[in-house]
């Protein structure tokens, strides 16, 4: 539904975004994960009409946007930024806003409010105003202010990052829910990872400004030395041996499916072998499979594995494992 072809855009003359394509598919449910400074918001700013990229195009629907037709089209997408700003008024009257925008009749508008309404949690705050709000409650407003006006693409900015357990539930839930009931494209920008493996159908990753080949669990920065073939390079406590022929700053990527886990190192052609403990497990969305988060000597380091795998192995945080994985598995880019 949405595309980013050929992003190089600038601010101040440095390039934050470097995409030479980028699709939000029609009817996904997709999640955008990186650090800070990744990236992630001005992508959403770019989905959202809001900024023309300096170099490239966006399309919509297949068709390039022009910009005479940037300001009809922003009515079907609709961005709630990280620390979003709502109108003067209560909260009801923030909830009304677009909807009176587009001449909704006000039976119509009652339903349509008391159904965000009811689905965020929102019915104690409808006559509070701005300053009578916590950053949480802002974040929530913001998102049912997005939903009542019914848009064909939603695009949220860490929409639970002031947000406590309930409240983070309670916004994926309304999610779903929206997303059961009509075919609404949500992209989502997140640095929590493991909520990103809960919900979404599609993850994809940014580090500095480029789409990275596989989700952010394991990159690193690194100094890549001269010379060809296999190299090793220190990351925290351990030596990663890959095999390439660049030298310089690069970014590792290693991806999680390609790490072996086992509770005993193995005869492999493996270069990398760390022995660390579990620091947390996360199932990902649909079930599909489990994330096994490890310590090894300072470095975290995420495997995938099946969820029968996991029980075999009766792996549990604080229990010693292996990660194996190839020289040949470690991306550079």
């Amino acid at each position: 539904m949405l595309e980013l072809r050929g992003i190089r855009h600038r601010y101040g003359g440095r390039i934050v975004l470097d995409l030479e394509q980028f699709i939000v598919p029609q009817g996904a449910s997709l999640a955008v994960v990186g650090h800070n400074g990744a990236g992630k918001s001005t992508l959403l700013r770019l989905l959202a009409l809001l900024e023309t990229p300096t170099e490239g195009q966006v399309l919509f629907s297949g068709a390039v946007v022009p910009p005479r037709a940037r300001a009809s089209l922003r009515r079907r997408v609709t961005l709630v930024e990280q620390r979003p700003v709502l109108f003067r008024g209560t909260v009801r009257e923030n909830l009304e806003y677009g909807l009176k925008l587009r001449d909704t009749a006000r039976t119509a508008m009652n339903g349509i409010i008391g159904d965000v309404v009811d689905r965020l949690g929102l019915a104690p705050l409808l006559n509070r105003r701005r300053h009578e709000l916590s950053d949480g409650e802002v974040q929530r407003v913001a998102v049912a202010r997005a939903l009542a006006v019914r848009p064909d693409v939603l695009l949220l900015d860490e929409p639970v990052s002031s947000a406590d357990r309930a409240a983070a539930n309670a916004l994926y839930q309304a999610l779903a829910a929206e997303r059961a009931a009509r075919p609404l494209t949500v992209c989502i920008a997140s640095h929590q990872l493991e909520e990103a493996y809960r919900w979404a159908d599609s993850i994809r990753a940014l580090a500095d400004g480029r789409l990275s080949p596989v989700t952010p669990e394991n990159l690193f920065r690194v100094d890549l030395p001269a010379g060809d073939g296999t190299k090793h390079v220190r990351v925290g406590g351990i030596d990663i041996a890959v095999m390439t022929d660049r030298t310089g700053p690069a970014v590792l990527a290693v991806p999680p499916t390609d790490i072996f886990v086992s509770l005993q190192p193995l005869s492999t052609s493996a270069r990398n072998v760390f022995s660390g403990r579990v620091t947390g497990m996360s199932i990902e969305h649909r079930g599909a499979g489990v994330h096994v988060r490890a310590d090894m000597g300072g470095v975290e380091l995420v495997a995938a594995v099946t969820a029968e795998a996991a029980r075999d192995l009766a792996l549990a945080p604080g229990k010693t494992v292996v990660f194996s994985f190839k020289a040949t598995a470690v991306q550079v880019f």
